[in-house]
């Protein structure tokens, strides 16, 4: 690498990272990537009850979201550890590639089996989208600069959310559900094409190795323990024999995956992460706040559709106020940390508010004014914008360059698995609580006349359709059941706030400063760079700075 008169100011050489007009360039490919697999997160749920009605299998439509939950959050750490050995803009554009054909299998399904297949293919490509759009950032823009461009990431957030139920219900009543999947075609061909041309990657050469048995380890262990959460308490009972072995079965296999890393030449999770007095407590806060936020957020439009009495694109626009609360303290607190360089507060703010806001919520009613839940979901929304990209900012300052793509996608891994876990634990809690609340109101004989509970936890239709004094008995038990959802989620925000004191604050890098060696040099695998040593670089020809 050649070496930098110290006068020069540190633009585009600096370690790789680029300059700002470069930076807007590439983040144009990497947000329409973001986009496709933030959007595709909101725009199914509208339609799923549409789609039931056209290909039939009602009892497997939790697949139809399970089977993308599962492969999008055990390939996280594939894409990322390949990212790292084969470059960012190849590994990305073979995401995008995959989650179109999921897209394109999805649209053309005639049954349900069919269906849950394209599903999964998209949820593969979707975990590549995801972390290696936060690994690139990481490549080419310093930790210290990095808040600058929070803001874009939290508008893909933004807007994906907003639109995703609007333009769901509007493809679902107009043109067709299959639109949902058609619409990511010209959307991802539009971003092979932004990457193409914009997005120039510094390229490390080493040798490659791919740790397979690692691989199909860790596969192996989420999508037992994913299942586990699926099927317990619908299917299967949670103590049922079968789901216990899922359970034995996972959790066996992650202390596999462990010793199957600690003598892995090029390991999928490289373990030397778990050492870093940053990575551990920032993934593990990752966890417990996905967890929270995923497993709670996902009933308010239930709440708005169930209780209020929303469409599903009335239930979207409803969730503005959650998107302005994200944008205001996501786009704030990122200009701080770049003004300061300190990132730890914002993780403390962010827990303590999401709790608050979990708290608030627990106070909603069946006719709770619209302005009043504005400014809850205001609040809930505020406290995850203080953490959503901070986190990922603080490991990828803490870490080598070379552990940037497996790093960066741990975060996204545990964030997801988090959320993953919480959306079946507070569905349990929805289901089971719902049901003790309206067999404590004693109208289970008139439910059972008009086709039985089931219908009540899955058509919104049925319920608006009883008659005054049931419908009120019904809206009551749901607003009582969504309070029981919010009241579960409430202690793991307070335990992701007390975590979150115990996250090391370290200086952001800013251009000019070497990445820090995070781990002793008899750790680094046969091959690598040796720790004392900047990787030899090789840019391509990109825009001029």
């Amino acid at each position: 690498m050649t070496d930098r008169n110290p006068t020069q100011p540190s633009t585009t050489a600096d370690h790789g990272y680029l300059s700002h007009r470069q930076i807007l360039v590439v983040l144009t490919g990497l947000m329409a990537g973001m986009f496709l697999a933030a959007l595709d997160m909101s725009i199914v749920g509208t339609a799923l009850p549409r789609i039931v009605s056209d290909l039939g299998g009602l009892n497997h439509l939790s697949w139809v979201v399970t089977a993308y939950l599962l492969t999008s959050t055990a390939s996280t750490p594939l894409w990322g550890k390949i990212s790292d050995l084969y470059g960012r803009r190849p590994t990305f554009q073979t995401a995008i590639v995959v989650f179109i054909a999921g897209s394109l299998v999805s649209a053309l399904a005639q049954d349900m089996p069919v269906l849950i297949g394209g599903r999964a293919v998209q949820g593969l490509g979707a975990g590549g989208l995801m972390a290696l759009a936060l690994s690139v950032i990481g490549d080419v823009i310093p930790p210290r600069e990095r808040g600058r461009y929070q803001g874009y990431f939290g508008a893909v957030f933004g807007v994906s959310t907003v639109s995703g139920p609007l333009l769901g219900g509007w493809f679902t009543d107009g043109p067709g559900w299959e639109w949902i999947f058609w619409i990511n075609v010209p959307i991802g061909l539009a971003a092979l094409v932004i990457t193409s041309l914009a997005l120039k990657m510094p390229k490390v050469r080493r040798d490659h190795r791919i740790d397979y048995l690692g691989a199909a380890v860790i596969v192996a262990s989420v999508t037992s323990i994913l299942l586990y959460t699926a099927w317990a308490g619908g299917e299967f009972g949670w103590a049922d024999p079968f789901s216990l072995a899922l359970l034995i079965g996972g959790v066996a296999l992650v202390g596999g995956f462990v010793w199957v890393e600690s003598r892995a030449e090029e390991p999928i999770i490289p373990l030397r992460l778990f050492r870093n007095r940053v990575f551990t407590p920032t993934v593990t806060f990752t966890a417990i706040m996905g967890l929270a936020m995923f497993g709670g957020i996902i009933f308010l439009p239930v709440y708005f559709q169930v209780v209020q009495g929303m469409s599903p694109t009335a239930s979207g626009l409803a969730m503005v106020p959650m998107v302005a609360g994200l944008f205001t303290t996501s786009i704030g607190s990122g200009q701080l940390m770049t003004r300061t360089g300190r990132y730890k507060i914002y993780p403390i703010i962010g827990a303590a508010v999401t709790s608050i806001g979990f708290l608030l919520l627990t106070t909603l009613d069946t006719d709770t004014p619209y302005w009043q839940i504005a400014v809850f979901i205001f609040v809930l929304g505020a406290g995850l914008g203080f953490t959503m990209q901070i986190v990922v900012t603080a490991v990828q300052n803490a870490v080598e360059r070379r552990d940037m793509g497996s790093a960066t996608s741990s975060v996204t891994f545990f964030r997801t698995m988090g959320g993953a876990f919480g959306t079946a634990v507070f569905g349990a809690v929805l289901t089971n609580r719902l049901g003790h609340y309206l067999s404590q109101s004693g109208a289970g004989a008139d439910l059972s006349a008009r086709g039985g509970e089931s219908d009540l936890a899955n058509n919104v239709q049925a319920i608006q359709a009883l008659p005054p004094q049931l419908k009120e008995v019904v809206l009551d038990a749901w607003v009582s059941a969504v309070h029981d959802v919010f009241l579960v989620a409430l202690p793991f925000a307070v335990a992701a706030f007390v975590l979150a004191f115990f996250i090391p604050e370290r200086e952001l890098r800013q251009a000019g400063d070497a990445p820090p060696d995070s781990a002793p040099p008899d750790s680094a695998p046969p091959g690598s760079e040796p720790p004392d040593s900047e990787p030899v670089l090789a840019r391509e020809p990109g825009p001029a700075g």
